[in-house]
């Protein structure tokens, strides 16, 4: 059922249905004043105001107390049923907010959740114990279309950009590097890469949506569209390990190729001409402002990363 605003425009506010159940129950306006902690003109300038709000007289007066008229009796029985809907709803209002502050769901493309919000997560729980989180690893497209849609209160996205829906702020740097397996000729010393052979070159991809290539794509619009992916997979490890087995060259974050490329496994490769670096931003619906643990988490991203 829908209520017009001009349906509302006459009736009380709780706080005077409270004073006429009151002064029903204690016969007395001065018994009422006493028992809300007011001046019994108070209370008799607040009934008053309810009958010219209402247009009907609802308490007689008179010198051995007040009681209600038949039209405040009504009124009273209605106003019964208004304040315990609103204790109900005040009841479930605090339920919410208490299940709001000790849950928290997470939505994070994969080099974040990966690398960054296992710390991030640590921290969290020192501060707050008792907050159960649920973290989804997915791509940022993914991220954006879960926050929008409420499956989760707060997103982190490694793209070029954001919709113009989502509010967000920059939490981390990163920057993707060129990395090719050991031995192949891109490691021959004196052997330069620009951005040009690197856009023409068939690597190894991730899928079309994850930000790392969608980033990627935006980097080398300049110079030309990228080659036909040589493979397409759907973890970072997945194509670490295409390009350790010798599939081809990647572009990949520095946060997830820097313990294979110390270990040997990979080999950084420079490329001149392009920049890779690039932020890494938190992200929640555009309106709103994140709070309790979301809140937190946010605080923590910021102060942490580097």
């Amino acid at each position: 059922m829908t209520t017009s605003r001009a349906n509302l425009a006459r009736i009380p506010d709780l706080d005077s249905l409270v004073l006429l159940l009151e002064v029903a129950e204690l016969g007395s306006l001065g018994r009422a004043a006493r028992a809300h902690g007011l001046s019994q003109p108070a209370v008799s300038a607040r009934i008053g105001g309810m009958e010219r709000l209402v247009g009907l007289p609802l308490v007689a007066r008179t010198a051995r107390g007040s009681s209600l008229t038949p039209e405040g009796a009504l009124v009273a029985d209605w106003a019964r049923e208004v304040l315990g809907a609103a204790a109900s709803l005040e009841a479930g209002i605090a339920a919410l907010r208490a299940d709001a502050e000790t849950r928290l769901r997470v939505a994070a493309s994969l080099t974040v959740a990966e690398h960054l919000l296992p710390g991030w997560l640590v921290r969290l729980a020192a501060d707050r114990p008792e907050t159960a989180v649920r973290l989804d690893e997915m791509n940022s497209t993914d991220v954006e279309r879960a926050v929008l849609a409420g499956r989760a209160e707060l997103g982190f996205v490694e793209g070029p950009a954001v919709p113009a829906t989502l509010s967000s702020r920059v939490v981390a740097r990163d920057e993707l590097v060129v990395v090719v397996p050991p031995g192949h000729p891109w490691t021959h010393p004196g052997r330069g890469l620009d951005a040009r052979e690197l856009a023409a070159t068939r690597l190894v991809h991730r899928e079309p949506t994850s930000g790392t290539r969608t980033f990627l794509e935006a980097a080398l619009a300049s110079v030309g569209p990228l080659a036909a992916p040589l493979l397409e997979l759907s973890t970072t490890s997945a194509v670490c390990s295409a390009v350790a087995a010798g599939a081809g060259p990647a572009v990949l974050s520095n946060l997830a190729v820097r313990g294979d490329v110390a270990a040997g496994r990979l080999v950084e490769v420079p490329v001149h001409g392009i920049r890779l670096a690039r932020s890494l931003r938190a992200v929640w619906p555009r309106g709103q402002r994140p709070g309790g643990p979301a809140l937190d988490l946010l605080r923590i991203a910021q102060r942490t990363a580097g």
